[in-house]
């Protein structure tokens, strides 16, 4: 069985997307009423864009965002995880990019504000190159 600390932020982003999940439910489905919507005329989400509140849609575009580029989190992690290394400086670094996205998630969830989003998103993705890199560092033998 595996053990490493860097399975914990895993968790903890798998958790916090599910949030998101009912956050988005629990503001798009009242909204939805609201605005006359039927179920099958939400077929096509963008659609709802044009319709709905921006506040109530900024939820669901970062619950498709914790689709995204986690996905990549994910597979690094678990990687690193089942090579043995996932604890230390890797789990660290697994827990300083959990932080980022859930500090995004609230800043694209309530006031939305693009540059500090993108600032958000581009340490995170920084922190990802790092545990990739030392991915790379395992997967080609590479001796430092």
């Amino acid at each position: 069985m595996i053990q490493a600390e860097i399975l914990q932020p895993v968790v903890v982003l798998l958790a916090w997307t599910m949030v998101m999940w009912l956050w988005m439910y629990a503001t798009r489905i009242p909204a939805m009423s609201k605005a006359g919507i039927q179920p099958d005329d939400a077929r096509k989400t963008k659609g709802l864009d044009d319709t709905l509140p921006a506040e109530v849609q900024w939820k669901a575009h970062n619950y498709n965002h914790l689709h995204e580029q986690p996905t990549v989190f994910y597979a690094t992690a678990l990687l690193l995880a089942m090579v043995g290394m996932g604890d230390g400086m890797n789990a660290l670094l697994a827990w300083i990019y959990v932080g980022l996205r859930i500090i995004h998630s609230i800043v694209q969830a309530t006031a939305n504000k693009v540059m500090v989003r993108f600032v958000l998103f581009a340490l995170s993705s920084l922190v990802l190159i790092a545990l990739i890199f030392h991915a790379a560092i395992w997967a080609f033998d590479i001796h430092m």
